[in-house]
């Protein structure tokens, strides 16, 4: 029996992977998930390695790259991930494994099979220090514009006047400073691959909020923090519990 660990910080996307990894792996034993960094480096300290490591690049508190910084991870891994077109390149150099999201069955029975058959595992320790230091090398880019289309018009948005982004009814929006909201082809999961994080925060599985948005913040049940943004929304805008830590750390720079 395969164990197999999934870090990942969405309870929709680990659900979705773990029924896509059962129905290739039947027999395969999936852990409990992690779903931030501190976790996962308290959960490798205390526990028996896995067979087979699932990872989120991005995490509730971060990228998830911070976690070999902090414990040895010998196991193979096989990172997911929304939109990073520089840390993809990586991957392929370090012969690291990688699944776009969102994960597509055909792509994960690959990944699998290369698990299955590849020895070494793709990724030694030699290769995790490869790809960090790649990585490291790397300029970080962020967006600088979004082009979006309005009846029959197509206009360019600069990053500078988005206020913040949100999902409804399996549509994505962009607010802007001055209260005009566009649809936009980018889901959540792929705007914080994109967005400047100093700047912007997701607060939610609905919200990712700019830090100039926010007019005030109120102490929320169980830990939570209430936003009022400017413009104004109509939905609630409410930091979920388990970013509540990782949003203060955040406001304070």
């Amino acid at each position: 029996m395969k164990n197999i660990l999934i870090i990942e910080d969405e309870d929709a996307a680990f659900n979705r992977l773990k029924k896509m990894i059962t129905g290739e792996l039947p027999g395969a034993n999936i852990l409990p998930p992690i779903v931030s960094i501190k976790s996962a480096i308290e959960w490798f300290s205390s526990n028996p390695a896995p067979d087979l490591i699932f990872l989120d690049v991005h995490l509730a508190d971060g990228q998830s790259f911070e976690i070999f910084k902090q414990v040895k991870v010998t196991r193979p891994i096989i990172f997911t991930t929304a939109y990073d077109q520089y840390a993809l390149e990586a991957f392929k150099l370090s012969s690291i494994d990688y699944l776009l999201k969102p994960i597509k069955k055909e792509e994960l029975k690959r990944a699998i099979e290369k698990f299955l058959h590849l020895t070494p595992p793709p990724n030694s320790e030699a290769n995790i220090q490869k790809l960090l230091s790649t990585l490291q090398g790397q300029p970080t880019t962020y967006k600088q514009r979004f082009v979006v289309k309005y009846g029959e018009h197509i206009k360019t948005l600069e990053m500078a006047d988005s206020a913040y982004f949100y999902t409804e009814n399996k549509a994505n929006f962009l607010v802007t400073k001055d209260n005009k909201r566009y649809a936009i082809d980018y889901n959540l999961d792929q705007l914080e691959e994109v967005l400047d994080p100093k700047k912007f925060f997701r607060i939610n599985r609905q919200f990712i909020i700019g830090f100039h948005a926010i007019t005030e913040m109120f102490s929320y049940s169980k830990s939570r923090v209430l936003i009022k943004l400017n413009p104004p929304s109509k939905l609630e805008t409410i930091v979920s519990s388990e970013r509540s830590a990782s949003f203060k750390s955040w406001l304070d720079g």
